[in-house]
């Protein structure tokens, strides 16, 4: 305490005094595995303790367990895997960029390919993928794993746009929920699946382009709306989580950035490497992990985030 006011550790910032309410004043940021590339899509599986993450260029899948705090490769070869989340049923869910698809991953370890074209034309690298409650699943599919071969191989788009994607969950039909996107990025429902907030990465491919995230209203498996929601003042947001409160945790350049229900950025976490995406773990989903660049890191916060698919 200094002046009756708290002092958070130093890889807290506070914009606004509602970020307090989110974060543990006497809680450290951990860097609890290194050695990767480029570190995305976490996800959680509560019923084994662990965390699953994308390390794209290194071709690979590291599993965490938080029984031993031990980092291991639990795929050695993920088709350039990227964003991951489970199904309904507890399964995992993986975007392929090298595949250029999205399969599902069995209880028997066999694969269950879900999507890889549209209209005859391959996907170009689908991204993020998150599952709503009826069993559809929703992917962003732009062109960072044709881009070049360092996440991929690189390959002209046959589509020829970055677009996001639904799949019906019992005809299996592909669909575009959104085509005027530069390169959408990270997807997350609000907790009654009602909003759909999606990220515009596009500033990588175009001079000033988009570095936001977007809000669509949701209503019989279509999309509405998609007004601008937050800008980044730092870098690119990409993947990001959703509290029981409705705040956004987003990656960022700096770190992860903290945006309420209203769009106002209220707070960070200061990442010493660019975060590309961020999910909930731990018992009380109070455990935030962290993917940033060659690393993963975890911290502690007052808030528990959404169960999410």
């Amino acid at each position: 305490m200094s002046d009756g006011k708290l002092v958070y550790p130093s890889h807290l910032e506070t914009i606004d005094p509602s970020f307090n309410s989110l974060v543990l004043k006497n809680t450290h940021l951990d860097q609890v595995w290194t050695g990767g590339r480029w570190a995305e899509g976490p996800v959680y599986f509560g019923d084994g303790k662990y965390l699953l993450f994308s390390d794209i260029p290194n071709n690979r899948i590291i599993r965490y367990d938080e029984t031993d705090q031990a980092g291991s490769v639990w795929s050695h070869d993920s088709g350039n895997s990227n964003g991951n989340t489970r199904d309904r049923q507890g399964r995992l869910v993986t975007c392929q960029h090298r595949l250029r698809r999205v399969v599902r991953t069995e209880y028997d370890g066999s694969q269950t390919v879900l999507a890889d074209s549209y209209q005859g034309k391959r996907l170009n690298s689908p991204n993020d993928v998150v599952v709503s409650s009826d069993g559809a699943v929703w992917f962003t599919d732009p062109t960072y794993g044709i881009d070049s071969d360092y996440e991929g191989d690189a390959a002209p788009s046959e589509i020829g746009a970055s677009n996001v994607y639904r799949i019906d969950p019992k005809s299996g039909e592909v669909t575009i929920v959104a085509g005027d996107f530069v390169k959408p990025n990270g997807l997350a429902f609000s907790a009654d699946e009602k909003t759909l907030f999606i990220a515009d990465t596009g500033a990588t491919h175009v001079e000033n382009g988009p570095r936001h995230i977007r809000r669509f209203a949701v209503s019989d498996g279509k999309l509405s709306g998609g007004e601008i929601f937050s800008v980044s003042d730092a870098g690119l947001y990409d993947g990001f989580r959703l509290d029981v409160h409705g705040n956004i945790w987003s990656s960022a350049a700096d770190g992860v950035h903290v945006i309420n229900p209203d769009g106002k950025l209220i707070g960070k976490i200061r990442v010493p490497e660019v975060v590309a995406n961020v999910c909930f773990g731990g018992p009380k989903r109070n455990r935030l992990y962290i993917t940033a660049t060659t690393s993963l890191y975890v911290t502690y916060v007052r808030v528990s985030g959404l169960p999410y698919f």
